[in-house]
């Protein structure tokens, strides 16, 4: 393992203890607000490594870095509370300011993957063709499945006609463009036909006259005629938005990135057969499959030790990665399942109808629902999870995923 590797991977790590922090912190500050009381606040489970009291709070470290929590006090109704704490307990608060102090969670992860992605594009920018020449091509293969040239291959239109790698297309037939597909669509509707180019060439303004050759349509590419062709490849930069295109563009994204959890998350049980059998008996992992936070972790690492990108690519896959882990934990986390914020919030919505009917009615107000009758159910969530969790660690270790960067 690479040196860069190792960053790629720690920098995923810090991450996602950071998302579970503020998480955390978004219980925490909730709860406080409406007068709850809030006795531990840990990042991490199991055998305590630092804590401080502040107040009425422990803050502190576990040995386990796999989550955090924020322990207010009354959640459930059976839960021994001294008399003086009793008006602070979370099930004694109404069903709105529940809902808000559940919520706080997977909003304060939509919110860090909303700011990773405004981030992503007002400050990295995303890949894009420019008008300027990248590189010549030698030739035009007569078999369009083969990439090399052979001594019988013709030269390359652009070849022939003196372009270079740095000169900037400003111009079809005296007409000026102003994109890369605006100068491939003037190209590509033009085969076999003559063109003069508009070019920018070490500051200097150059005409340059070529015939296109043509290449057979492809069908897969939903073309039907044939298209012009002169043997050249467009510079990529990074194109950064404005701040108020990056907003738009960070909307849109965030509202892919719902989309396709929310797909992820129904098709799980169908892909766990796969994974399995990726697993355990030697087949490719699929790249659209289950990965768990090792395998996230170890594309991380795979994409900063990667020589085929620069820093600022390798910045913006990760900024991508964690603002869309942000958002599916944040989705996930809303799941109506018992122990996730889901759940518990599913219990607060039914309390506050329990209540609304009784107020209609005008009969006393119910006792709140008491999550301890759930707990078979709730082991039952938490083995399945468990379960899940230990086979996705066990397939990020013994068949690992590898992508191409």
């Amino acid at each position: 393992m690479s040196l860069l590797n190792l960053i790629g991977i720690l920098a995923f790590v810090v991450a996602l203890l950071i998302s579970v922090m503020l998480h955390e912190l978004g219980h925490f500050l909730t709860a406080r607000k409406f007068g709850m009381k809030v006795t531990e606040f840990f990042l991490g489970f199991g055998p305590k490594i630092w804590s401080t009291q502040r107040g009425e709070t422990e803050f502190g470290v576990k040995s386990i870095p796999a989550g955090g929590y924020c322990r207010i006090v009354g959640m459930s109704p059976s839960e021994p509370v001294d008399l003086i704490d009793q008006p602070r307990s979370f099930y004694k608060a109404s069903t709105l300011r529940r809902l808000i102090v559940l919520g706080a969670g997977s909003t304060t992860h939509f919110v860090i993957g909303f700011l990773l992605l405004f981030t992503f594009f007002a400050a990295i920018g995303t890949p894009a063709q420019t008008q300027v020449l990248d590189q010549i091509l030698k030739c035009i293969p007569a078999d369009q499945s083969r990439s090399t040239c052979l001594e019988s291959d013709p030269k390359t239109p652009a070849l022939l006609a003196g372009l270079k790698s740095g000169d900037k297309i400003v111009s079809v037939n005296g007409k000026s463009l102003d994109s890369w597909q605006n100068v491939a669509d003037a190209i590509r509707n033009a085969p076999n036909q003559k063109l003069n180019l508009g070019i920018e060439r070490d500051g200097e303004a150059l005409e340059i006259s070529l015939t296109s050759t043509s290449r057979a349509p492809i069908a897969k590419l939903g073309e039907v005629n044939p298209v012009g062709i002169i043997g050249v490849l467009s510079k990529v930069e990074l194109d950064r938005s404005t701040p108020l295109a990056a907003i738009t563009n960070s909307l849109s994204e965030g509202k892919n990135i719902v989309i396709g959890s929310y797909k992820a998350l129904f098709a799980l049980p169908a892909k766990i057969p796969d994974l399995i059998k990726a697993t355990f008996g030697g087949g490719a992992r699929d790249p659209e499959g289950l990965v768990g936070v090792v395998g996230v972790a170890r594309v991380s690492g795979d994409a900063a030790a990667s020589d085929n990108a620069g820093l600022a690519a390798k910045i913006g896959f990760f900024l991508l990665t964690v603002a869309s882990l942000n958002i599916f934990i944040g989705l996930f986390n809303l799941l109506p399942l018992l122990p996730l914020d889901g759940g518990h919030m599913a219990i607060a919505i039914i309390d506050g109808v329990r209540r609304q009917n009784a107020r209609r009615r005008k009969v006393p107000a119910p006792e709140p629902f008491d999550v301890v009758r759930l707990v078979p159910l709730t082991l039952a969530v938490i083995v399945v999870m468990g379960a899940l969790s230990l086979l996705l660690l066990a397939a990020d270790i013994i068949n690992p995923l590898h992508l191409n960067f």
